[in-house]
């Protein structure tokens, strides 16, 4: 029996613990503990000091109880800390691949706002150039519109200075309609002038 403590104590302390078997082996022990136990109370009550006997009997069987007690608290012990330290490593596992995604997550972040600074300078490099050149083309627009405006003054002021002339040729062009109008007006009338009297036969 104590042989099976120094085994499950070795096995905790080696980590290659079966707890599985271990349980088999501590149930199988307990069953033939149980066995034996009936195997010597039966002899005690064939001999003449039964309650001495059955004391030693029950005196040894709580010797090997209590130690197969110890194997499975130790056990136990073992499967708990197993499964915390699984627990802890998932933990881990998981804070390390979370700390993965949060730097991976601080990187496109970083990237991103990266991307969006070179776009503003880009937007704001093209806005420039956009404003230079609706700069120049103002200007352009500006100076055609002072030629445009001076052409129309000069035409305003040749106008203004054959004014005179301009009406004088009006009038001779109004004067050479109106006797035109009335030479054919004269034509047409003579025109349409009776015919005189046929002479008499």
């Amino acid at each position: 029996m104590l042989a099976g403590s120094a085994r499950a104590q070795s096995g905790s302390t080696s980590g290659g613990l079966d707890p599985a078997a271990e349980r088999a082996r501590i149930a199988s022990e307990r069953q033939a503990l149980q066995v034996r136990v009936n195997s010597e109370r039966a002899a005690c009550y064939q001999k003449f000091a039964v309650e001495d006997c059955l004391s030693d009997s029950r005196r040894r069987a709580r010797v090997v109880s209590d130690d197969l007690k110890r194997q499975e608290s130790a056990l136990n012990d073992i499967e708990r800390k197993r499964r915390a330290a699984i627990e802890t490593q998932k933990l881990q596992d998981n804070a390390s691949q979370q700390r993965a995604k949060d730097q991976e997550a601080q990187r496109e972040r970083a990237a991103d706002a990266q991307k969006e600074r070179e776009q503003r300078t880009a937007d704001h490099a093209a806005s420039r150039e956009a404003m230079t050149a609706q700069e120049a083309q103002n200007q352009r627009a500006f100076a055609d519109k002072q030629q445009r405006q001076a052409r129309e003054d000069a035409s305003r002021q040749r106008e203004r200075v054959q004014a005179p002339a301009n009406v004088q040729a009006n009038d001779e062009r109004l004067d050479k309609a109106a006797k035109h109008r009335a030479d054919v007006e004269r034509r047409n009338a003579e025109r349409d002038k009776p015919r005189a009297a046929p002479l008499p036969p």
